[in-house]
């Protein structure tokens, strides 16, 4: 069987351990951080390997908190995130703090993989049914060797990813009856309120969402040959930055969109019922730890996962 590999994108935990960190919240009975249950998802859907995204200066504590574990009962590799991994003949702004974004992320994999990848964020839980029809498509379905890049997503449904505590940002898809991704539009603030949805553009006018949209989760089946794209593109998205821009970001779904856009990509959407659950809010964890233990009261999952 193809061999498959899970890459999650946690190098946006803080620099310091310890109360705080979202991503390292405890929510599972026995102390599992919501990491802990997208590997077992994964691992249970047939993934093969794991790849941590994460900045040099976590890696001691990152090891000891989550990864010497997860060595255990899979293959664990290490990619390293940093402000300063950049193409020759570009600078880091003076005051910028944060790195470049999720498309820088998963360019830091480039000399790691050699088989189709999924990658995910680290504070996000996905549910088991996206990480088996991701994986069902990347062994069965997936043309490595297309002559547009061969791409799954898991698509959500927008009413089962929002916060009670407070608005989230999505990306809203405009998906064609054959399920084929055509657009992917970055969407903020979205909450319930009385007669609908609100939500706004990057610039803060209103925008209309609907309950029933796809939204995507940063949860993309991706091919070996996609990392050549981001190592093109990263260095013209640097040229188009004022020398003063300290916060913009290389981001996949605007990297994603723009190949649709060009026709360079083909992105099937693969429909998740599953709620999402995540540590948006600190007042989010006690809804995330009630789901999960659900969750558990059901048989989806054991009390100890590992």
């Amino acid at each position: 069987m193809k061999k498959t590999a899970l890459v999650i994108m946690a190098a946006g935990i803080g620099s310091r351990f310890g109360g705080g960190i979202k991503q390292l919240e405890p929510v599972g009975p026995g102390g599992e951080i919501i990491m802990d249950y997208s590997i077992h998802d994964a691992m249970e859907a047939g993934f093969d390997r794991i790849i941590f995204v994460i900045r040099h200066d976590l890696e001691k504590d990152f090891k000891e908190i989550i990864g010497n574990r997860i060595e255990k009962i899979a293959p664990v590799s290490y990619a390293f995130q940093e402000l300063t991994d950049i193409p020759q003949g570009f600078r880091v702004p003076e005051g910028r703090k944060k790195p470049w974004g999720t498309g820088q992320a998963i360019l830091s994999i480039r000399n790691l993989v050699k088989e189709p990848f999924l990658v995910i964020n680290a504070d996000d839980y996905y549910g088991k049914e996206a990480f088996a029809k991701i994986h069902d498509y990347m062994v069965n379905t997936m043309d490595e060797n297309a002559p547009v890049y061969d791409i799954c997503m898991g698509g959500f449904i927008l009413a089962n990813t929002l916060s009670e505590n407070g608005g989230v940002t999505r990306g809203v898809c405009e998906v064609g009856e054959n399920g084929i991704l055509k657009r992917v539009t970055e969407t903020y603030n979205i909450f319930r309120q009385e007669g609908g949805l609100s939500a706004t553009d990057k610039a803060g006018n209103p925008v209309v969402v609907k309950e029933e949209q796809y939204v995507s989760m940063n949860m993309w089946g991706l091919t070996p040959a996609f990392l050549s794209e981001l190592e093109r593109g990263f260095p013209q998205f640097l040229s188009t930055l004022p020398e003063d821009d300290i916060s913009s970001e290389y981001l996949l779904p605007t990297i994603i969109d723009q190949m649709i856009r060009e026709n360079r990509a083909c992105v099937h959407v693969l429909e998740t019922k599953d709620r999402w659950f995540g540590v948006t809010y600190r007042e989010d964890k006690k809804s995330v730890t009630e789901a999960i233990g659900e969750l558990i009261r059901q048989g989806v999952y054991p009390s100890r996962l590992f």
